[in-house]
């Protein structure tokens, strides 16, 4: 193809409509992928994400190739890969000799640098595009952060909703509210079992997939076994059908709900279909409107969605590339205590983490309320560096990649931005878990002790995390009310939890 375009596709970009390949050549031009050790390692991914991506992207190959597009797909296990983004581009250059490659802006930081280098490497221009498949482009967000002293999501969001249109009756929000969130934080009742979502049984693209990431990846943190993510954009549009039919009209009551058991309960689990280019936002957005529209779902469970999508999807996205790449060195609390081995599936007589570990394990899945209350709850009471606990929600979930995850992590779950994100620390007592999930039923700790040989530890750590950082926290309205409770306490009894929350740190330790 000397002369034409050298395409590039990374793994988590295979949409049909990716910038990158907008303008194609099929005669002149040649897609390249590469399947390379290095994006597999660098955190010990999960191996099924490891899977999601591969077979995705060599479904997606087979997609390109049936249009009569020429596809330079490298494998993984090819004896002459170098195993790096940079290696790959230029044996491609030397094998086709383009007078040009063009690629779609990556979503990590870490990407974007080796991309930066390709044009020097390969001594022709590089063409790096906008990643038009996210509803807020990178530039406008930068327009709307520009001056503000504070990010606040929900300020965002509507600016989104005006713009596209989504739950909107006029000028107004459906409804007269921009955000339903105070009607989505209802406990599941006894009885009520969520339809399970569609599972997609493996074909032979994945199995071999799944055999060469087992071979590989099996001493990662998980397995391939029972892999059924989307790996194609057909299978995608279909988990979005089922969610919306099945699962969203209840979805928005209890999508902060935790039950032992029922890992998925009512939500989408369609993020590792957005998030690797199968599935495009805007239909899902335009699907649950459509759904409450037509009196198939209730405002709260559509809203609660759309949410996600418009408001944090795209939100935690502009943060991440606005901030970065001071963002990710950021650790407000001084936060530097190891990551525990039960984040590894060590054993912990807590149930509420050995669930969502366990689960995780299993899955490459947790919900967002898992993330946030259970395990990234406790890395925040417990001070665990931002750095391990960054690199653990990367590893472990389908889903991850660093533009999202790192934002709902450090700034949600651990509030190591200090609050760019977050008004407050997203930290919570055993009460909040117990009210929220059956989890403390089975538990060798009871949510209503604080101290002795059965005391939640989420307790003590808890009332140790408010005076730990007491002074930091005073000027924060949204903390008075925990820092009043403290003051008014006995201070025996204060002494006696942070004694309590001391001895298991350091058993934590040890």
């Amino acid at each position: 193809m000397t002369g034409g375009t050298l395409r590039v596709v990374l793994g988590d970009q295979c949409a049909r409509d990716i910038a990158s390949l907008d303008g194609l050549d099929p005669a002149r031009d040649v897609v390249l992928m590469m399947e390379v050790q290095a994006e597999c390692t660098y955190v010990p991914h999960h191996p099924q994400k490891i899977v999601l991506v591969l077979s995705a992207m060599r479904h997606f190959a087979r997609a390109l190739a049936a249009r009569g597009v020429q596809v330079d797909l490298v494998r993984l296990d090819d004896p002459a890969n170098t195993h790096s983004f940079r290696g790959e581009v230029l044996r491609a250059f030397a094998r086709h000799r383009p007078a040009r490659i063009v690629a779609t802006h990556p979503g990590e930081w870490r990407a974007l640098q080796d991309m930066l280098g390709w044009e020097e490497a390969a001594g022709v221009p590089v063409e790096i595009r906008e990643d038009t498949r996210f509803l807020c482009s990178l530039p406008r967000f930068r327009a709307w952060a520009a001056g503000r002293k504070s990010y606040r999501m929900e300020f965002f969001y509507r600016e989104m909703r005006r713009e596209t249109g989504l739950l909107m009756d006029g000028d107004e929000p459906a409804g007269g509210k921009w955000n339903f969130d105070a009607e989505n934080r209802a406990a599941l009742p006894k009885g009520l079992t969520p339809p399970e979502p569609p599972r997609f049984a493996p074909d032979a693209i994945t199995r071999e997939v799944m055999d060469l990431v087992a071979a590989r990846f099996g001493a990662h943190f998980g397995a391939v076994e029972g892999f059924s993510w989307p790996v194609t954009a057909k299978d995608a549009r279909a988990a979005l059908v089922a969610f919306v039919r099945d699962r969203l009209p209840l979805f928005g009551d209890y999508q902060d709900a935790m039950a032992t058991g029922q890992p998925t309960l009512f939500h989408s689990l369609v993020s590792t279909s957005l998030n690797t280019g199968l599935l495009d936002p805007m239909e899902a957005c335009r699907a649950a409107e459509q759904a409450w529209r037509d009196g198939q779902a209730p405002l709260n469970a559509a809203e609660g969605f759309i949410r996600q999508i418009l408001g944090w999807r795209e939100y935690v996205r502009g943060i991440y590339w606005h901030l970065m790449p001071g963002y990710a060195r950021e650790n407000a609390l001084g936060a530097d205590r190891r990551l525990p081995g039960f984040y590894w599936g060590a054993p912990t007589t807590m149930r509420c983490i050995e669930q969502a570990v366990a689960q995780t394990r299993d899955l490459a899945y947790a919900h967002h309320i898992q993330r946030l209350m259970v395990t990234g709850n406790f890395a925040l009471l417990a001070g665990i560096d931002p750095a391990e606990i960054n690199a653990w929600y990367l590893a472990v979930y389908a889903d991850a990649f660093e533009w999202v995850e790192l934002p709902n992590t450090h700034g949600m779950a651990i509030h190591a931005d200090g609050g760019v994100m977050a008004s407050k620390p997203y930290a919570a007592s055993g009460a909040y878990i117990n009210r929220m999930s059956d989890y403390c039923g089975g538990c060798a700790h009871d949510p209503k002790q604080s101290t002795g040989p059965r005391a939640c530890p989420f307790n003590a750590l808890y009332w140790d995390f408010i005076a730990r950082h007491a002074d930091r926290f005073a000027a924060n309205p949204r903390m008075a009310m925990p820092l009043r409770t403290l003051a008014k306490m006995d201070p025996r009894k204060v002494a006696a939890m942070r004694a309590e929350a001391a001895r298991f740190l350091a058993a934590l330790d040890a």
